[in-house]
């Protein structure tokens, strides 16, 4: 058996966070023991934390905790953001020369030693590797392979992709778009390779979404349009909410919209759409433990991110044949087929997003139809058995026998 040791910032609890849990209720336990080491045991709702899921899997759960930013490091990276004004690279250089001195390098050497004293064979990283730098140089440091799970896309410095280039054993990432991103950093393309996120075809809603709608106060006749998510900024929510407000009064029985998800928006969100008028026909339903019977009360899901990796929101409401539309980014592109399981359009075009809304809203049959093609693309291509397959032969490959 391969002692593996998971390293997740815990920073928040979106889809990847619930990709790694459906890897570890499916992982082969007789070749792979798990420990699992978060930076924080994030809870969401009212419901149990990340730490309490992954014990009640059977896996020991380690909370390694936050370093407080000293003022010195403060001080440091104030005086170099005003002294390398003009120059981005040069800031960003010694920003980068602060933060490795305060945090990066002292967390490498507190997982090195848990590394070490757990004799562990493999680190599996399940952010994206900006945020995982330490990981990386503490398996390097201990003679640990180690492997990245980049589930979204995230800018690298020269100074961040020379140590991923030097130190990082695999990076598994969650779409060809994602590795080409990657790739154009200058991540060295031999060490990339993709398995595409997966859904449980048998996955069901546990109550019917006319339930949902009737608890949520959602007239029958309206048409739902929603979507599911951590409310933070890169996830730009308020561009969905805007064009329902423009939308609303174009569509026979009028629309409604379903925001599922906790996150640092939330209340900037919620302020925006009572200043459009939204209030009454906007509806916020937090954090959901089991998102699919809110996904089931959507006629449309809509996701209007600036980047991801391959999210697990559309792979979802694929699965229940709800027709969705998103922005034509990384993830989103690699997922959804332009007209015929979706509508995908440019990042911040609100003349192309009101259209797609607006067409879907009023035609049932057509949303029935990509809802249709939709379900059958995941049921080819993107099923729970590949992915953990995938990951699987990754760290086969990866430990030494």
């Amino acid at each position: 058996m391969k002692r593996i040791l998971v390293l997740d910032t815990g920073r928040e609890w979106g889809g990847g966070t619930n990709s790694l849990l459906e890897l570890l209720k499916r992982i082969d336990r007789h070749r792979f023991g798990i420990t699992a080491l978060f930076y924080e045991d994030v809870r969401m709702g009212e419901g149990p934390s990340i730490g309490t899921v992954v014990g009640s899997l059977g896996f020991p759960f380690l909370l390694k905790g936050r370093r407080a930013v000293p003022g010195w490091a403060k001080a440091a990276k104030e005086a170099a953001r005003i002294a390398a004004a003009w120059s981005p690279a040069l800031r960003s250089r010694a920003v980068f020369a602060v933060d490795f001195r305060w945090r990066i390098r002292p967390d490498a050497d507190t997982i090195a030693r848990i590394l070490q004293e757990g004799r562990f064979d493999l680190l599996y990283m399940n952010n994206q590797p900006s945020t995982n730098l330490e990981g990386i140089l503490a398996a390097a440091a201990c003679g640990v392979p180690s492997v990245q799970h980049a589930r979204s896309f995230g800018s690298l410095t020269p100074a961040e992709s020379r140590i991923v280039n030097r130190h990082l054993g695999r990076m598994i990432c969650v779409s060809e778009g994602l590795r080409r991103a990657y790739a154009a950093q200058g991540v060295d393309p031999g060490r990339m390779m993709v398995v595409n996120n997966g859904i449980d075809p048998s996955a069901r809603p546990g109550r019917p979404g006319r339930e949902v709608r009737a608890e949520m106060g959602i007239a029958e006749e309206a048409v739902v349009i929603g979507t599911v998510g951590s409310l933070m900024r890169r996830k730009h929510v308020e561009l969905l909410i805007r064009a329902l407000a423009r939308t609303a009064g174009k569509v026979e029985g009028g629309i409604t919209g379903l925001i599922v998800g906790e996150g640092p928006e939330r209340l900037t969100l919620e302020a925006e759409a009572r200043r459009l008028g939204m209030g009454g026909s906007c509806v916020f339903a937090g954090f959901q433990e089991e998102p699919l019977s809110f996904l089931d009360a959507m006629d449309i899901v809509a996701l209007t991110s600036e980047s991801e990796g391959l999210p697990r929101v559309l792979l979802e409401a694929m699965l229940l044949s709800k027709p969705v539309v998103a922005t034509r980014v990384t993830g989103c592109e690699d997922l959804v087929i332009d007209g015929e399981t979706g509508i995908l359009v440019p990042f911040g075009d609100k003349g192309k997003l009101d259209d797609a809304l607006g067409r879907l809203a009023a035609d049932a049959a057509e949303r029935d139809r990509m809802g249709r093609k939709g379900r059958e693309r995941v049921l080819s291509e993107y099923t729970i058995e590949k992915y953990v397959r995938g990951v699987e032969e990754v760290f086969r490959e990866i430990t030494p026998q």
